[in-house]
């Protein structure tokens, strides 16, 4: 290769110079508002020529739920990079990073509601540990179980946002189990319904808290092993913290508090999972998010052990857009090991608000 060869391929490696000069305003108007107008609501067909709806980033339902990546990934790579129109063209080539971070905050800044979590906030979803973010999901989620007593555990979890920062979730059960007799027998379980409410959350230092109930009805039967035979209460704290590179920390702690201490015992429990994001492509292909789960439960009785177990687990997201997501791992006892038996976990996931389930895949 010639030193003039050599040259021209080291330009084109190098990442663009950008417009260092220039704010996320001016960036914008120069580049964006043409079809999303000045205004940030979208121009209509007879200006841009084309009959396609352009989002309205003064709509905070709309501007919140997803994290920066994701602005950013169409910023640098265009539409095609999470599965949306071929119009939305890419800038990667012409901004630079520290331009397209400027322009993402002056889009952000459309939707004048600080009262909304911002989608940074919305963290990896682990195995047991709740989140603290507010969600529009559904999620089918399992649970395995060998030894003495086998048993296939599947939950159908529907989760739907309540305005700002609050959402609502409903959990039906549906269990497989071995009878005493052999045989396998299955029924619907105890029905979930949960609140929860964001009450601080804070995206210049990574945080958020909330507060939520979950009742649990005694829907399942009984006499048969599926179900506790009682309501119950349970009343928790989710807290979330995203870490540096890409790394982050959730903890929820409650209690299960029986209608009827005659049927089931008051517990208190607690549990955290640390993880952290990896992905490819320049950081906007597939997300890998290895994590790990520590579960404590102790029964509100004198002389009771704390049960403790670690959950060690994979998330792997499938779609381009990144909205279909699965995630497995292993529940492993600490404590009572010859009494308690390794649970297998699993879930997929369907964050229904970014699309529909056989959208965003190419």
């Amino acid at each position: 290769m010639t030193a003039t060869g050599a040259s021209l391929r080291a330009q084109s490696a190098a990442p663009p110079a950008g417009f260092p000069g220039k704010s996320g305003e001016e960036l914008y108007r120069n580049a964006c508002a043409a079809c999303h107008g000045v205004d940030g609501k979208g121009n209509p067909r007879s200006i841009v020529g084309f009959d396609i709806e352009l989002p309205d980033f003064t709509d905070c339902r709309f501007a919140t739920p997803e994290p920066d990546l994701d602005w950013s990934a169409q910023i640098h790579d265009g539409g095609p990079v999470r599965a949306f129109n071929r119009r939305m063209p890419a800038f990667g080539d012409v901004f630079s990073d520290a331009d397209v971070d400027r322009l993402v905050a002056y889009l952000r800044g459309f939707c004048t509601d600080r009262a909304w979590p911002r989608g940074d906030l919305n963290l990896p979803r682990a195995l047991v540990t709740e989140k603290a973010f507010p969600e529009n999901e559904t999620v089918i989620q399992m649970a395995i179980t060998r030894g003495d007593e086998p048993e296939v555990g599947t939950e159908f979890i529907y989760e739907r946002r309540l305005g700002k920062r609050g959402q609502m979730e409903l959990v039906v059960p549906l269990d497989v189990k071995e009878g005493p007799l052999g045989g396998w027998h299955r029924g619907l379980g105890d029905v979930e319904f949960s609140v929860k409410h964001a009450l601080v959350h804070n995206i210049e230092r990574g945080s958020i808290f909330s507060l939520g109930l979950e009742t649990a009805f005694p829907t399942g039967k009984e006499t048969s092993g599926f179900g506790g035979g009682v309501t119950v209460f349970a009343p928790f704290a989710a807290f979330g913290q995203v870490l540096r590179s890409d790394g982050f920390v959730q903890i929820q702690a409650g209690a299960d508090l029986p209608a009827d201490t005659a049927k089931a015992r008051k517990e208190a429990f607690w549990r955290g999972a640390i993880g952290k994001s990896f992905a490819g492509g320049r950081g906007f292909g597939r997300s890998w998010t290895p994590m790990i789960e520590l579960l404590g439960a102790r029964q509100l009785v004198d002389d009771e052990k704390t049960q403790w177990e670690v959950v060690p687990q994979m998330q792997v997201t499938l779609s381009k857009r990144q909205h279909i997501m699965i995630s497995a791992g292993l529940e492993i006892p600490v404590t009572d090991r010859n009494a308690r038996h390794i649970h297998a976990r699993s879930y997929f996931l369907w964050d229904w608000f970014d699309g529909g389930l056989f959208d965003g895949w190419r």
